[in-house]
């Protein structure tokens, strides 16, 4: 058998240790660090913001690189948590995660890692998004003994300079191909680097969304042409859901920026086109196995009760999955995003999906290859449910966070009679067929998500017990939340744009949408 590291896409750094990144240790690094002659470690680590920052640290010794790989460095947590660290107590300590090495494919004398947050007494720093989402996952492993595993589907703009030739359609870019679509070559270098760094890319292809020249105030993007991309990821747990989206967002804005392109990830880019949204598919595992299938091919009770558990906390996610005023330009009726609390099978107009998981055929390559005599058999199921209403302004640690919140609400035995029954009664109580908004009776009964960032942050004060239980998420994250949630201002916005004339009421639109095209 071929090792997998012989790959084009490995990870450079298991290649060249003949390692799989779990097995990372220490001296490997070292060694690594002198064959190659490495200049600099860098470290990168999550901010209050959601972006990866970064410390470079050059090696000037033997000793001085494994005091660094041993013990990691110093930052200013208050800078980093502006708002939650004080002055006076403000030292953290950043500790370098083994497994998550890569080389840095910007700069060819760098050897980078995630790391973790850790206090003064060596334990993980509650408030930082990253330890967080730890807890989270943590607590629902213990309480249930099942891991949750999820992947997120990364939709983006290009925006660039291109010439007037084989026009693409607006609305009309799904899968579209070159040379209709003109960014591809800079997608495929993306996709390049985000595989070899994570090991996680599923497939990549371009979206719906199209502008043959964007008309706004930013400079930054006026004039351009844009073009809607999306990278999907394979299931992994949440943690490292959470580490290798936020990598691949700094990896897809470094090749667009070294492309003279921009990268937006914002929610809304025009009126009328297709957002960024930010979707997250979950599975259940039990003991390394998919469990959200029966034996027949139908949603497990475990499954179901997933559901359930989603449809409980749906209206409070909002704060975390959609957190600027243009989020709430993308979560409009007949956009394929939703906007009522409901769960259906391969339905895009509701806020879950249960999508095809090949659990009734399999080997289907068969049916269409009859001269193929070789049987395959996947090894489990693969089912997953999709949560439909985060965007690309989303906090993603945090709305992991709150997701695995979700599920260890509806499957925690301890509390099933309780808890476990209301889940399914709402998993019962959700379930639509067909298209939501072409049934106004069944559509009037279904409960609405919120419609501003405000009504968002009074939601999730109001059921801030959800995510508080446990020491899970601190209060201090919460208010920090909610602040800036109310700092939009936006509750009452669609009414005053109706107020004004048509031009006028584009040019607010898009000084709202523009506003934050960098901002997560």
């Amino acid at each position: 058998m071929v090792s997998k590291r012989s790959y084009a896409l490995a990870n450079p750094v298991a290649a060249l240790l003949d390692k799989e990144p779990k097995d990372f240790k220490r001296q490997d690094f070292l060694k690594l660090i002198e064959d190659r002659k490495l200049e600099k470690i860098t470290f990168h680590y999550i901010g209050l913001d959601g972006k990866l920052k970064e410390l470079k640290i050059p090696v000037v010794n033997p000793i001085q690189a494994e005091t660094i790989l041993a013990e990691g460095e110093r930052v200013d947590g208050s800078s980093l948590y502006k708002g939650l660290v004080d002055m006076g107590l403000s030292d953290l300590y950043v500790v370098p995660v083994y497994r998550s090495a890569f080389l840095n494919p910007f700069d060819d004398r760098s050897l980078d890692f995630i790391c973790r947050y850790l206090d003064s007494e060596g334990l993980p720093v509650r408030f930082t998004v990253d330890n967080i989402l730890m807890r989270a996952h943590q607590v629902f492993r213990e309480h249930t003994g099942l891991e949750l595993r999820a992947l997120g589907e990364l939709e983006f703009f290009l925006l660039s300079d291109q010439p007037a030739i084989y026009p693409a359609q607006k609305q009309r870019g799904y899968h579209s191909s070159s040379p209709f679509v003109k960014t591809g070559h800079v997608l495929d270098e993306m996709v390049r680097l985000i595989s070899q760094l994570s090991g996680s890319v599923k497939y990549a292809h371009s979206e719906v969304g199209y502008l043959d020249k964007v008309e706004s105030e930013v400079e930054e993007i006026n004039g351009k042409t844009a073009e809607q991309m999306e990278i999907e990821f394979l299931p992994e747990p949440v943690e490292e859901c959470a580490e290798h989206l936020v990598l691949a967002r700094w990896i897809i804005r470094n090749v667009a920026y070294r492309h003279g392109m921009v990268a937006t990830f914002t929610p809304k880019l025009e009126e009328g086109v297709a957002g960024n949204g930010l979707h997250f598919h979950l599975e259940l595992k039990r003991e390394g196995r998919n469990i959200m299938t029966n034996p027949d091919g139908s949603l497990s009770q475990e499954a179901r009760l997933l559901i359930g558990g989603l449809c409980h906390y749906a209206d409070s996610l909002t704060a975390f999955g959609n957190t600027v005023a243009s989020s709430y330009f993308r979560l409009v009726p007949n956009q394929e995003a939703p906007t009522r609390v409901c769960w259906s099978d391969l339905n895009r107009s509701a806020m879950i999906r249960v999508p095809l998981g090949w659990t009734r055929v399999s080997n289907l390559s068969a049916l269409v290859n009859p001269r193929e005599m070789e049987s395959f058999e996947t090894p489990e199921s693969r089912q997953t449910v999709e949560m439909r209403t985060a965007d690309g302004s989303a906090l993603i640690h945090l709305f992991l966070a709150g997701l695995t919140m979700a599920a260890d609400w509806a499957l925690n035995p301890e509390t099933a009679g309780i808890w476990g029954k209301e889940a399914a009664e709402l998993a019962e109580k959700f379930y639509v067929s067909g298209n939501i908004f072409r049934d106004r009776k069944l559509l009037d009964s279904l409960q609405e998500l919120p419609g501003s960032c405000q009504e968002s942050a009074r939601i999730l004060r109001e059921k801030r017990g959800l995510y508080e239980r446990d020491l899970v998420f601190p209060s201090s994250i919460i208010e920090y939340v909610a602040r800036m949630l109310e700092e939009e201002g936006d509750d009452n916005l669609r009414e005053q744009l109706m107020l004004l004339s048509a031009g006028e009421r584009q040019a607010l639109a898009r000084r709202i949408m523009h506003k934050d095209l960098h901002k997560h």
